[in-house]
């Protein structure tokens, strides 16, 4: 998983060491993030689950020392899964700041690293049945 700034460089990395994107690795990395900017910025957080996340950290409690910094959205072509509300209040299209980020960037990211990662190949004895 990575945090992106805005113009897509890699920020921060994170190795998923379980399936699946948990809540618990973008709140890692967000924390990292604020951990290392002063205090009066403020941090846009494009994510799929933005809504999802933004209601975790207010209903548990967690990061209160950030969240006043933080505006959550959700990524413009997951948006339209949402429900109604959702887009109205999460989509970037609908909130200051943005501008015409798509919180794509992260894919594209992951996309350019392709090259890097060689085919599949099988390593040890070969089973026949």
């Amino acid at each position: 998983m990575a945090l992106l700034c805005h113009h897509d460089h890699p920020l921060v990395l994170a190795n998923l060491k379980t399936a699946g994107e948990k809540q618990f690795y973008a709140l890692a990395l967000i924390s990292a993030l604020m951990e290392s900017i002063p205090n009066h910025w403020r941090v846009g957080v494009l994510y799929d689950i933005g809504c999802q996340m933004h209601r975790t950290l207010q209903k548990w409690d967690l990061m209160p020392e950030y969240l006043h910094q933080l505006k959550f959205t959700v990524s413009i072509f997951h948006a339209y899964g949402h429900q109604w509300a959702c887009q109205l209040w999460y989509h970037p299209r609908k909130a200051a700041m943005w501008g015409l980020s798509d919180g794509e960037g992260c894919e594209r990211f992951w996309s350019d690293l392709q090259k890097l990662i060689p085919g599949l190949c099988v390593a040890g004895v070969s089973w026949s049945w």
